[in-house]
């Protein structure tokens, strides 16, 4: 949706002279929004027996972004290792970090136990025989498949490939009992960028049904359940927010209803916290008449992949509001038609040099970014709440991109050959 009049407030004033010192273009993030956002999502479980976010590190991947999560309280949700590098850069260790990752090798199991470890998330059974050692506490990913239906983004759970199947689960947690595992968690994620909280409403039902049969079947206790993460943001002016305040009574309404010691509540928010408090920040190069009214940016498809990918949609605003419109596509400089930020949009006229704010990128925006054509990946600025400005990533660089091109030249000659 379009930038919060708060946001707009504290960035637009001196938007210009950003741009000016730092270059186009570039993402920049709102200190202010992203803690009231967080202190928000706390207040709405706080009557949650140990609630607790684990931040979707993918979401945006950027060590300053996830010191203001940890001050607030919250862990980190990683499924890679450069994820598991970066949450323990900030201080984040053991039962701060749950690792979901799938199709996981021994190295990464190495890694994620290694340094205090961190809650395994298997996604599959058989991933138990890649463990280099049994943790205490262990959480399965699970996928209810007919069961449950997926939204839009996510879609149907029996073609996703994540998780444990609902047949497998009962011998998933059997196998890990008697492997020694001691403690469990039980996770699942069915939706993307939802904004019915009732979706949620649901899966905390579901697992809370699972916890308590598991449970009784088995002779194990649960020390969580993680409702996962894809709670949605309006992208679009018209968007419905999501309700966050019924979704957390009706969770609680549900915890109460459950039997025995309910288990904690986890939850893996991406997007919801730092998504609206961030824009892309490009520069009109260039005017093209031609079909079609072409307005050239100087950022691409490297800084911003979800319009050309998913054909999402973006709230676009210039800096300078004319009052006369014009109907017209916003592109970026890559060799493919998709690198397009906006089609056939109404915009008020821009011209060369103006400058655009691209909203809602603080979530898979540059985390999504890639080097395509040469095109390199954008700076990262944080507006910090003293209303200064910080550099916070560096924009790449040719020396960046060829990098990797610089080393021993290594050679491996196969057997048999001379």
């Amino acid at each position: 949706m379009p930038m919060s009049a708060v946001f707009k407030q504290r960035l637009f004033p001196t938007l210009a002279e950003i741009a000016t010192h730092f270059g186009t273009p570039f993402h920049i993030y709102d200190e202010v929004g992203i803690r009231e956002t967080g202190a928000a999502l706390k207040d709405a479980f706080a009557n949650i027996h140990a609630f607790r976010e684990f931040f979707a590190v993918k979401a945006l991947p950027n060590p300053y972004i996830l010191s203001i999560l940890r001050d607030l309280g919250f862990g980190f949700d990683c499924s890679s290792v450069p994820e598991l590098i970066l949450s323990r850069q900030v201080g984040a260790r053991g039962a701060d970090i749950m690792f979901t990752s799938n199709n996981t090798t021994s190295e990464e199991f190495h890694a994620a136990l290694a340094d205090e470890g961190c809650i395994l998330n298997l996604d599959d059974i058989s991933l138990l025989r890649s463990l280099p050692s049994i943790p205490p506490l262990l959480s399965f990913r699970y996928n209810p498949g007919a069961r449950r239906t997926g939204n839009a983004i996510i879609g149907n759970p029996i073609e996703a490939k994540f998780g444990v199947s609902h047949d497998q689960l009962r011998e998933a947690y059997r196998q890990a009992r008697d492997l020694g595992v001691q403690r469990f968690g039980l996770h699942t994620m069915l939706v993307s960028n939802e904004r019915n909280y009732t979706y949620m409403l649901q899966t905390t039902q579901m697992l809370l049904e699972l916890v308590s049969e598991l449970s009784e079947v088995l002779g194990i206790s649960f020390d969580f359940i993680n409702i996962g993460g894809g709670l949605g943001i309006p992208y679009r002016p018209d968007d419905t927010p999501l309700d966050l305040e019924s979704l957390g009574r009706g969770i609680q309404y549900l915890f109460t209803q459950a039997a025995g010691n309910p288990p904690r509540l986890y939850m893996e928010s991406g997007r919801y916290l730092t998504g609206p408090h961030g824009v892309l920040v490009t520069r009109v190069i260039n005017r093209k008449e031609t079909y079609r009214t072409y307005i050239g940016v100087d950022a691409s498809m490297s800084a911003l992949m979800r319009p050309g990918m998913y054909g999402a949609y973006h709230h676009i605003a210039p800096l300078i509001q004319r009052e006369d419109t014009e109907i017209v596509d916003v592109v970026g400089a890559l060799c493919e038609n998709n690198d397009k930020f906006a089609i056939q949009r109404m915009l008020p006229r821009v011209e060369v040099n103006d400058l655009l704010t691209i909203h809602d990128t603080g979530a898979h925006g540059h985390a999504m970014g890639f080097t395509y054509n040469g095109r390199l990946r954008p700076k990262e600025l944080l507006l910090c709440g003293d209303g200064s400005v910080k550099l916070i990533r560096r924009a790449e660089t040719p020396e960046d991109y060829f990098a990797t091109l610089h080393f021993e030249p290594e050679m491996l000659r196969p057997m048999g050959k001379s």
